[in-house]
């Protein structure tokens, strides 16, 4: 089994790689029977010469490889007929702008293997960036927090080397006396907890969050049965909400008119209630003034989220009387810092942890008959150039429908 690390070719440029140097050498001496190529690279956060120094072949033709390991999406002029990818593919809920993407897979007979498909028996993702998405949009949130009121001035994460520059920068600042609410409780909201409880910002219960005043900076972590109930007034269960949400509304308002920062870190599954709609944010109490929404989905549960933004532009305001976007300090405003590439800004660290799970739950796979059903599970198109069954409701999708 030959393994080729690819050159990341989506724009804007991605530096992250799913092994480092020094990650790539545990998986070749846990597993002398694979062989591994580098593909060179002017942008991996890695440089070739850090494979080369460890005895790795890097080289612009990865041709003779049989599995080909990236992060982003791999143009489709890049694709190589009849070979296993591993990457997002940005495919599996039907996105229309890499329909072409998928029927070029299917074309060129290519064994597609998603990331984000990557699941335990329960469909628990069991590997992914969300840590690193989680630390760096809590930090952004806290640098607009910084910028617009005059506060502090946090550099941008990209400038940085690593997450400890990220937190020594953390150090350097005072934190006014706000009330933070921090929805989910999967990889994404514990990385932003890393940074609040960095910052030394005291967690609260719900109870005491929603009914009463503090003289210090407080959060709390809102899961998803906290800001959702039943509309027929029953209790709620967790299971049976991401089953089917339809029955369940949001209760998100009682938190809306106590919090200043409001961290978006949960999964929004589909048919669920919004958080908080464009009326939501229209009422006299509404008091959430700053939105880090990491899980960025555009139009969707928070209702400040107008579009995404980017790294070299990350911040925007809501005008909640207009429904429009205005400049990020506009008085009166919602700031909103809505980076949908969050990541991108921590390629050293997030691709260490990448291939930390990598190595843990994939790469075994390959040699001991698939045991856990990971790559089944995974795989999305067959080597015949067909849908695998697990993601046969894509068929429409492809044919255009």
């Amino acid at each position: 089994m030959k393994f080729a690390l690819i050159k990341e070719r989506k724009n804007p440029p991605d530096r992250r790689v799913v092994f480092s140097p020094e990650k790539l050498a545990e998986v070749r001496s846990q597993f002398p029977e694979a062989s591994f190529k580098v593909e060179a690279s002017d942008i991996r956060v890695f440089p070739d010469s850090a494979y080369k120094a460890l005895g790795f072949e890097v080289t612009d033709d990865v041709s003779d490889c049989d599995v080909m390991l990236g992060v982003k999406e791999v143009p489709i002029d890049n694709l190589i007929s009849n070979k296993k990818y591993f990457y997002f593919s940005h495919t599996i809920k039907k996105q229309p702008y890499n329909r072409k993407l998928l029927q070029a897979m299917l074309d060129k007979k290519i064994e597609m293997y998603d990331h984000e498909s990557i699941v335990k028996k329960s469909n628990s993702r069991l590997i992914g960036f969300g840590r690193y998405a989680g630390l760096v949009g809590a930090y952004n949130g806290f640098r607009a927090l910084g910028l617009r009121d005059g506060l502090f001035n946090l550099p941008k994460v990209e400038t940085l080397a690593d997450l400890n520059e990220v937190k020594a920068e953390l150090d350097k600042i005072t934190i006014p006396n706000i009330k933070i609410v921090l929805t989910g409780t999967g990889k994404v909201a514990q990385g932003a907890k890393e940074i609040l409880d960095h910052l030394k910002i005291k967690e609260v219960s719900d109870a005491l969050y929603l009914t009463s005043k503090f003289s210090e900076p407080v959060y709390c972590m809102a899961d998803v049965m906290e800001y959702n109930v039943r509309i027929d007034g029953k209790v709620g269960r967790k299971q049976e909400f991401y089953k089917d949400p339809t029955g369940y509304k949001s209760n998100f308002m009682p938190y809306a008119k106590v919090t200043d920062y409001f961290i978006a870190g949960h999964f929004y599954g589909n048919n669920a209630p919004y958080l908080f709609t464009r009326e939501d944010a229209k009422h006299a109490d509404f008091r959430i003034n700053l939105v880090a929404d990491i899980s960025c989905d555009v139009d969707g549960p928070v209702a400040s989220t107008l579009r995404a933004s980017t790294i070299a532009d990350p911040f925007y305001g809501y005008d909640a009387k207009a429904e429009s976007e205005v400049p990020f300090n506009t008085k009166g405003s919602i700031t909103v810092m809505a980076v949908d590439n969050l990541p991108c800004e921590l390629p050293k660290d997030a691709s260490e942890g990448f291939g930390e799970m990598f190595l843990e739950h994939v790469i075994p796979a390959f040699f001991n008959g698939d045991e856990r059903g990971i790559l089944k599970r995974a795989r999305i198109t067959t080597e015949n150039g067909i849908l695998t069954d697990r993601f046969s409701y894509l068929q429409d999708y492809v044919d255009g429908k």
